[in-house]
């Protein structure tokens, strides 16, 4: 059963509205056009003839459709946007009661396991030698990152002082939401430290304490940092591009792999809430399934023969 002929007309006074008073752009017309359309064709296969007929549980019906249909949860919640526009606009117009779309949420988009580098991958990374002061420098930063699991921002903070040699030790003093942690430094990372030190010039002014400086002797920037280790990735061949944060993810799943104790990892890495830790045991579970899929005779069929 068709609309009511002031349906499409509504439509039509909503995209002037949006055009003309909020001028919104070509891309956000195009956008809720379609998806006001969607809502239409909705509208007519449950022979609603006004907007006002339209209740939350239609709303909900209609997204959990579009959502069987293969929908991300991205453009759910784009269409959800464009019929609460919508409705929000006939609400002015004094053309319906209620907005429908007023309450209802789309499906949470399923989380990303972080990308992260096998134990193989790391050991050549760190291990290649170095040809410069500069790399001798950008050694001793990839160590750092993957011995502590640092974020990129704390790590470009450290000065020579937060480390600790004698207990092999790292004050994070800037970390997320302003809190600070003691962190374990491993042997390696310290000794690719101790290296460092030994070309870093003595400076004087506002970063005198960096514990990685430029070329120039001013403190290292997080720009600076990521541009390095991608250079150095590159320059050993490594098959995918490699961010800081890749080195963090790699040290928390090497880690929770060995350990299995995901508190201990949660202050490691300065998360407030173990939700947040939680997504290494999925990487976690998902190296176990992997090793299982090589390895367990009967974990595959076997083959025709």
């Amino acid at each position: 059963m068709a609309m009511h002929n002031n349906a499409q007309q509504e439509i039509n006074d909503f995209f002037k509205y949006l055009e003309i008073q909020k001028r919104a752009s070509i891309h956000t017309l195009d956008s809720y056009q379609r998806d006001l359309r969607q809502l239409r064709h909705y509208c007519e296969n449950q022979e609603l003839r006004r907007w006002d007929d339209l209740q939350a549980l239609d709303v909900r019906n209609h997204i959990a459709n579009r959502h069987r249909k293969g929908l991300s949860s991205k453009s759910l919640q784009r269409e959800l946007s464009a019929i609460r526009s919508f409705y929000n606009y006939l609400l002015q117009q004094h053309k319906v009661n209620t907005n429908p779309a007023a309450h209802i949420r789309a499906p949470k988009q399923p989380r990303k396991l972080p990308r992260l580098l096998d134990v193989d991958q790391l050991t050549g990374m760190l291990e290649a030698p170095a040809d410069s002061m500069l790399e001798i420098r950008d050694l001793a930063i990839f160590e750092l990152f993957y011995s502590s699991g640092l974020r990129l921002s704390e790590l470009a903070a450290i000065n020579i002082n937060d480390l600790d040699f004698s207990l092999r030790s790292l004050r994070v003093r800037s970390g997320k939401g302003g809190k600070q942690r003691e962190l374990p430094v491993g042997r390696q990372a310290l000794r690719a430290i101790n290296e460092w030190l030994k070309f870093r010039k003595p400076i004087h002014g506002v970063d005198e304490n960096a514990l990685f400086t430029s070329k120039q002797g001013r403190r290292l920037g997080q720009r600076s940092i990521q541009l390095r280790l991608d250079r150095w990735c590159k320059k050993r061949g490594l098959p995918e591009h490699v961010h800081p944060h890749m080195l963090r993810h790699s040290f928390a799943s090497h880690l929770l792999e060995s350990c299995q104790d995901i508190r201990a990892v949660q202050e490691l890495l300065g998360h407030s809430h173990i939700s947040t830790t939680q997504i290494y045991t999925h990487l976690d579970f998902q190296h176990l399934a992997e090793v299982y899929d090589r390895t367990h005779p009967r974990a595959k069929n076997k083959k025709n023969k």
